[in-house]
């Protein structure tokens, strides 16, 4: 094998509660990671006789993610891995959907099939924390319920059956002011429970299930607060802020009320529709 092309999918945080601060500047949190099969990033990994980086995205820098794993897994086999990246980006930037944090599991995966290094899966799950909270979920992209700093996971058996409405404002909200301007909370809802349930009951679900930045982030910047205004104008199921924003996704029981909403935002707005039926 000299080639591997490979989709790195983008998350939403289905409830984010942030339960204390830890020693180590860390936070400890409870949140669902839900993967996005139809919003993906596309990575080509080709053997090469040197390294070679290239995106289609000029934002991206070169002390990204992906070659920071890359450098991870040199370090592990004391050896140069000569190959040729390219990376096709669709997922939003800085956007809370896991993006970069996608690209790089997808990287270790890849990389350490392409050049049978033969790591194990605990072993990738280690390297990827080193590079983020949130990578490790990445490396099998399922459904989970995640505690800790995100690391710890319990796969859940979640399939949600309706069309699921993505919008980016285009905001870059800094996750590192984002952990500064929250307020941690011990006592939080049983996310596991709530989204493990065979039949979600959305009522609950929009009632009771916060994401913990969106105060700080709506107040900053009320153009996100109107987007999910707007959702729930337009008859969502759920809508809630994923991540440290400014992403915001409303559930809805059909096409026709989510397209209506992508009607009513700006046109510069990055909008995608996760639609199961597809």
């Amino acid at each position: 094998m000299n080639y591997i092309e490979i989709k790195a999918y983008a998350k939403l945080n289905l409830g984010l509660n942030i339960v204390s601060k830890r020693q180590d500047g860390y936070h400890n949190l409870n949140t669902v990671f839900y993967p996005l099969t139809e919003l993906y990033d596309i990575l080509e990994f080709r053997l090469s006789d040197k390294f070679m980086f290239n995106c289609d995205n000029d934002f991206i820098s070169k002390d990204n993610l992906v070659i920071k794993a890359k450098n991870i897994l040199e370090k592990i086999i004391g050896n140069t891995l000569n190959v040729s990246i390219k990376l096709h980006k669709s997922i939003p930037i800085g956007a809370g959907l896991g993006g970069g944090s996608s690209d790089a599991a997808v990287t270790l995966i890849s990389l350490n099939e392409l050049f049978n290094i033969g790591l194990k899966y605990e072993q990738l799950l280690d390297l990827a924390l080193q590079l983020g909270s949130d990578v490790p979920f990445f490396i099998k992209a399922k459904p989970a319920f995640a505690k800790s700093r995100g690391e710890i996971l319990e796969m859940i058996p979640l399939d949600i059956q309706h069309p699921i409405l993505i919008v980016n404002p285009g905001i870059h909200i800094s996750t590192k002011d984002a952990f500064l301007n929250i307020t941690p909370k011990e006592n939080q809802i049983d996310l596991k429970s709530i989204f493990s349930s065979e039949n979600l009951d959305f009522d609950l679900i929009s009632n009771k299930v916060t994401n913990d930045f969106e105060n700080y982030v709506f107040e900053k910047y009320p153009e996100v607060a109107e987007i999910k205004r707007v959702m729930y104008s337009n008859k969502a199921l759920f809508a809630l802020m994923s991540g440290s924003g400014s992403t915001v996704y409303g559930i809805f029981h059909d096409v026709i009320q989510a397209q209506s909403v992508i009607e009513k935002m700006p046109k510069n707005y990055f909008c995608s529709l996760n639609n199961p039926d597809h």
